[in-house]
């Protein structure tokens, strides 16, 4: 029967030797009535006694050990029953499944309402990119999350007036005549929309899947890199055509 509450077949038989044999025994004496290997004997007994199962006393630098009274053990064991219910009681009976899906999102309106939302649900963090004259949308809302202690990391191109200090400016000039305008939000480290315009309109992608959201998060460090790269090293890179060429072949 104790087996059936997750004790070993050994923990059984010295436990039934020591609660049948009615008197306090040595490790020899149970090894003889249990049957259990000598090698193990005291392994098992020390198991028995963090379970609270036995007593143990020294009497006469002799180590002996008594069974937990048979109705006491029980209890104890109703207890521990009872104690594992309501743990499981308090156990969240079902986790939401990982979203991977891929969502399309079209209408300038409709991108920036989601992208308001997911600023607002975000608890711990914040990446953002896009152009000065779309942040006047978000910024409230950004400045509030920052407020809020919430790490708000912004790449902007064009100037913004912010108290966020995690902000990094690109300021475009003639040899950016391929930038193009987009947004990246990445909200928690877990969830993400990308928009960007396709034949004058605006058109966004929304997921949660691991490898885009870390796919963007790379893509946007890698924009923020560039900008400082190019701001702090302009001069000697524009001089140097195949550096400067090789730059403009990426987003801007």
């Amino acid at each position: 029967m104790l087996q059936q509450f997750g004790f070993t077949q050994y923990e059984s038989k010295v436990y039934e030797s020591l609660v049948s044999a009615g008197e306090p025994l040595d490790a020899t004496s149970i090894v003889k009535l249990s049957g259990v290997p000598r090698a193990k004997v005291y392994e098992v007994l020390h198991r028995m006694g963090e379970k609270g199962m036995i007593l143990e006393s020294t009497v006469e630098k002799k180590r002996l050990y008594s069974a937990l009274p048979l109705e006491s053990a029980i209890e104890k064991l109703k207890a521990d029953f009872d104690s594992h219910i309501n743990e499981l009681r308090k156990a969240k009976v079902k986790q939401a499944a990982a979203d991977d899906r891929i969502w399309t999102l079209k209408e300038n309106h409709s991108i920036q309402a989601l992208m308001k939302s997911l600023i607002n649900n975000a608890a711990d963090s914040i990446i953002i990119s896009g152009w000065s004259d779309d942040f006047a949308a978000y910024l409230p809302l950004l400045e509030e999350k920052y407020l809020q202690g919430a790490e708000v990391t912004i790449h902007v191109i064009g100037e913004i007036s912010t108290t966020i200090p995690t902000v990094t400016t690109l300021i475009p000039d003639t040899n950016h005549e391929q930038l193009e305008k987009s947004r990246i939000l990445i909200a928690d480290g877990q969830e993400m929309l990308f928009a960007g315009i396709e034949d004058n309109k605006w058109q966004a992608i929304h997921t949660m899947s691991r490898p885009l959201v870390k796919f963007f998060t790379e893509f946007f460090y890698h924009d923020v890199a560039l900008t400082k790269i190019t701001g702090r090293y302009k001069d000697t890179i524009m001089k140097d055509p195949a550096i400067c060429d090789l730059l403009l072949t990426l987003r801007y």
